[in-house]
């Protein structure tokens, strides 16, 4: 078990061991749910471009990157 501390802006720095474990890394992104024993902070799955790349057109594919992010938020 780890312990941070929430700097003034709200902001945790997630442990090393942690981050490397989970391959957390700078522009991760992280679901934060309230759960009723305290917060939950889940990674999401990170977007793998070669799966839609080569079946639409780029344009396409930046409207579902776009849509992935606001499911995100």
């Amino acid at each position: 078990m780890y312990k941070v501390k929430v700097k003034r802006k709200g902001q945790v720095t997630v442990p090393a061991p942690l981050r490397e474990k989970m391959d957390i890394g700078e522009g991760s992104v992280l679901e934060v749910e309230e759960r009723p024993e305290g917060i939950l902070l889940r990674p999401l799955p990170k977007i793998k471009v070669g799966k839609v790349v080569g079946r639409k057109k780029y344009k396409k594919i930046i409207e579902e990157l776009d849509q992935l992010r606001k499911g995100w938020r």
